[in-house]
């Protein structure tokens, strides 16, 4: 494992009770950063910290204040964030738009998406201001694509896509990278949430013949959350196993 340097740096993880959140939080703190992991799901939350060392902040991203706060009280309690990794998100139910209920959708959007905007938004000013930030909004491969009965999903990455093209134009005059992550499906505990025939389905599309592990997203992540990624921002790294490489 390549080491990347973060000493000295404060990183918020959201989404880092479980999966490739854990894995992304593990590798930044191997990095010498302090993480901060967030999560609605307290209970999780709280044993991962422990096991691992990690602060814990319980927090619905969807709650606009809720995401000001938690920002406010980390920074008073750990350091100005430097880095920011928005990976909490949700699949929400396999359906044909036909058949989509509109509850679902707005459920969707607004973790996804609006969830993210709220997360980027609330770090920027600090980031700014001190003329220094790493953000990755983890994405997905669907964004590109748009699968088949995830239209809700689909749509919410295609537009984080889009938030972090225009935030990363946004902060290009100062030191401050924006940039996003498409994954290919990993094992992870999003699965519960598909039917098998849609998880079948996004196999078939990977030439590499099998799912992300979460480790090798958090490889790359890593790197684009350091000092080293000094120049690209508003791209979109492929983590698709081949599936979509633009």
């Amino acid at each position: 494992m390549n080491h990347i340097d973060l000493e000295g740096r404060v990183a918020a993880v959201t989404g880092g009770a479980q999966g490739i959140g854990l894995a992304v939080a593990k590798r930044l703190a191997a990095g010498g950063a302090k993480v901060s992991i967030w999560d609605r799901d307290a209970a999780l939350g709280e044993a991962t910290a422990a096991e691992h060392g990690f602060d814990f902040r319980a927090l619905d991203q969807t709650d606009e204040a809720a995401v000001s706060a938690t920002v406010k009280a980390v920074e008073s309690d750990l350091g100005a964030i430097d880095i920011l990794i928005a990976c909490a998100g949700v699949a929400g139910a396999n359906a044909p738009v036909k058949d989509y209920e509109p509850a679902e959708w707005r459920m969707i959007i607004d973790i996804n998406l609006n969830g993210v905007f709220y997360l980027n938004r609330a770090v920027v000013p600090g980031m700014i201001a001190r003329g220094y930030g790493r953000i990755v909004n983890v994405a997905s491969i669907a964004g590109k694509e748009g699968n088949p009965n995830a239209s809700a999903y689909s749509a919410s990455k295609a537009a984080v896509i889009a938030l972090t093209k225009s935030l990363g134009k946004e902060c290009a005059g100062y030191d401050i990278a924006v940039n996003c992550v498409t994954p290919a499906a990993a094992r992870t505990r999003i699965f519960d949430q598909m039917s098998q025939e849609h998880i079948d389905y996004m196999l078939s599309k990977i030439p590499r013949n099998r799912f992300l592990e979460v480790d090798e997203a958090a490889a790359m992540i890593a790197w684009l959350s350091s000092a080293e990624n000094s120049f690209t921002t508003g791209a979109v790294f492929d983590i698709s196993g081949g599936r979509a490489t633009y």
